[in-house]
């Protein structure tokens, strides 16, 4: 094991590179843990989430939500209807992450 971490395989979170590096930095914002939480209840709407997410501005919230989505934790489904309806859900890995997020939450 060469990280300070002691994780295998050479990672090493202290390393900008590292993949675990990233995800720690990813989750440090308050609003990715939070938009997280909100979506393992089930699939919600861009106003609904805006509601949940007390404070949060519109441009933070559609810069969390694309992250997310880029990132493969959340899923984007936009209805053809008018007017559009967009509704957001958390994908596979996206309902593992919101795993670890409820034991953070019981751990504090």
């Amino acid at each position: 094991m060469d990280s300070d971490c002691g994780a295998p395989f050479g990672y090493d979170a202290f390393r900008r590179t590292c993949p675990s590096h990233t995800v720690l930095e990813m989750l440090a914002s308050k609003w990715v843990y939070l938009t997280v939480c909100a979506l393992r209840r089930g699939r919600m709407r861009n106003g609904e989430l805006a509601r949940k997410l007390e404070g949060i501005t519109p441009k933070m919230l559609t810069q969390t939500l694309r992250v997310l989505e880029r990132d493969g934790l959340v899923r984007r489904e936009i209805f053809p209807v008018i007017p559009p309806r967009v509704e957001y859900e958390l994908t596979d890995l996206g309902r593992n992450l919101a795993g670890l997020l409820n034991q953070i939450q019981s751990w504090s």
